[in-house]
This record gives structure tokens, sequence and C-alpha cells, in this order.
């Protein structure tokens, strides 16, 4: 039986670069995004065919999520793998941060993968499947100001209660935490810090399905990654 993924967040950077490597790997994938330009950019450079699903939509919105699952579900009949990849980070600090961007970043960062990990819950535990929650080394370390670390804190501890939660019924819970990785997250930000050392989207996905990919029975609950040179 061909498994089955969602990922949101999956048009670019991390999100993309997994659904290609599930792909190549026989996976069936749905990715979700906001921008339907992107998604269409990114099904083309695919060229996946029936073996990739791209749906437009806001993981913040219930509704949303709630549609995208039930689309996969009746399109190939089960669910096996959920990556919570979508997120973003605004320049600054919450000092000069827009207050509606805030609540936008929150909302996308915090309670996308809640309601992900929801709408996802019953399908995942009839097979068996696992949960992977993107977050960063932001969520191990503060930064003065920094709301973004704030909302990747929420993050791993979400992993961390979901793993409580479903560990009983076989479902594996796995968070990926990455330092710099050079990817269009940072294009809010003016662009991936000069000089720094930077990881790949790819070097992160082969992360993503180390974890996937454990036999049944093993479940990775946490890996940070650095590229070698980053200090904080």
């Amino acid at each position: 039986m061909e498994r089955v993924t969602l990922i949101t967040g999956g048009s670019t950077g991390i999100g993309a670069a997994t659904a290609r490597a599930l792909i190549k790997q026989g996976h069936r994938v749905a990715v979700t995004g906001r921008d339907a330009d992107r998604l269409a950019a990114f099904a083309a450079s695919a060229g996946a065919g029936e073996r990739l699903l791209t749906l437009t939509g806001d993981t913040s919105d219930e509704s949303h999520i709630a549609s995208a699952v039930r689309h996969i579900v009746g399109s190939w009949g089960r669910l096996d793998t959920v990556i919570a990849n979508a997120g973003f980070s605004l320049p600054g600090t919450l000092e000069d941060h827009n207050p509606e961007a805030m609540r936008a970043m929150v909302l996308t960062n915090v309670l996308g993968p809640a309601l992900l990990v929801r709408e996802t819950l019953p399908h995942l535990r009839e097979s068996k499947g696992r949960i992977v929650i993107v977050g960063s080394v932001a969520g191990v370390r503060n930064t003065p100001g920094n709301l973004y670390s704030v909302t990747k804190w929420a993050a791993h501890a979400l992993a961390e209660n979901t793993r409580l939660l479903v560990a009983k019924d076989g479902v594996g819970v796995t968070l990926v935490a990455p330092g710099i990785v050079d990817t269009p997250f940072w294009d809010k930000r003016g662009g991936t810090p000069e000089a720094a050392p930077a990881m790949s989207a790819e070097q992160i996905a082969e992360a993503i399905l180390f974890a996937v990919n454990q036999p049944e029975g093993v479940d990775i609950n946490h890996l940070t990654m650095r590229p070698a040179g980053q200090v904080n």
C-alpha cells in the first residue's frame, strides 16, 4: 500500500524539498500553501503527476485544514504521515512588530500545527502513522524580543504534548529543530544572514525522512540540527 503524506507550507523551502524526497521514495504527497501560483510552479517543477496533490489554503483556518484532510482521504483513502511545516517570521523585535502581523504569525506558527494534529489524529491512529512538527533552534534558546522564538517554543511544547497523547496509540511524533537554513523563509527578514553558515532545505528533508522511515516500534522524538559553525 502506497503511503500518503500531507505537508503544510509545501510549495517552497523545506516543505517542497521534503515533498520531492517522499515522492521519489514512493509516497503520494499532498502539499498546502496560501499562494496558488507558488503551488502551481512547484507542481510543474516536481513532475510527479497524480502522485502530487496541491491544495490552496491557510493552515491557521480550521475549515481549510478540515477540507484538505477530507480531500486527501477521499482521493487516496488513507493518511500515514503529517508534516507541520508552514510558518514564518517577522523582521525586528516585538517592540516594532505590527500587532496584526504578530497575530498572523502566532496563528500560523502555533494554532496551525495544533489544528493539523487535531484534524488528522483519527486517520493517523488508524494507520499507526507519524507526525513531524518543524520547529527551530529558536525554540530551544531565547533571543531578545523575538516573538518568532516564542512561537517555536510553543511548537516544541505541542510536539511533546502530542507525543504524550498518542504514544499509546502507536502514532510517532518527531520534532525537527533546524538552525539556519537557506530557504525563502528569510525573504521577509532581508535575506539569509551574511557570512552565516547555512544548511540546505534538502538536508533538513533528509532528517525528516530519517524520522519518517524508522521501523515500526521506533519513534524518533527530537532532532536538533545546526550547520557546522553556527554558534547559537
